[in-house]
């Protein structure tokens, strides 16, 4: 088995990409100015680097999970031509009020719930305790606290110069 490495756990809309509400097409998408460099950093660090991000416009029928797809193989390529690349996007489509009845459900992979983390672990040889995510609203760092890794409040700016500074933190002890 591969070694034990850390992972950045990244959640998407307001943290990679600028949140307009349930943002499902490539033309609403824009990056988080340092996003793709923060990636990028990271990948040279040889630490996994993943998506987590709640889905329940599909849950609600405002676009689908082909929709979804899309838009993280556009977000794939533009990472590649900036030399970056995401281990691994997991979502979590569902929802208790969703209008589509197969998505309509509570779920562990919800955010709060730390299931889209933990399937990361289960899938990656991930050193949790070195792992840390950044996220953008309290469930994002309630789900991590939940898989037992550090967590990080990103209010906007720089993604990439706020993630030098948590992993500076993250290493003197703060786990956010």
């Amino acid at each position: 088995m591969a070694e034990r490495r850390p992972a950045l756990f990244l959640d998407r809309d307001g943290v990679l990409n600028v949140d307009r509400g349930y943002v499902s097409r490539v033309e609403d998408f824009e990056w988080i100015e340092g996003a793709k460099t923060c990636i990028a950093n990271f990948n040279k660090r040889g630490w996994y680097v993943f998506v987590v991000t709640n889905q329940s416009g599909i849950a609600r029928g405002y676009y689908t999970e082909a929709d979804m797809q899309a838009l993280h193989d556009h977000m794939t390529e533009e990472l590649k031509q900036a030399g970056a690349h995401i281990d691994r996007f997991y979502h979590a489509p569902w929802h208790e009020a969703g209008e589509i009845a197969r998505y309509r459900k509570a779920s562990i992979d919800r955010k709060p719930g730390p299931g889209m983390l933990l399937q990361a672990m289960a899938d990656f040889n991930v050193n949790r305790e070195q792992s840390f995510l950044i996220g953008d609203k309290q469930t994002d760092l309630e789900a991590a606290r939940a898989a037992g890794v550090g967590a990080f409040l990103f209010k906007g700016g720089n993604l990439g110069i706020f993630a030098e500074w948590a992993l500076a933190s993250f290493e003197d002890g703060l786990r956010g």
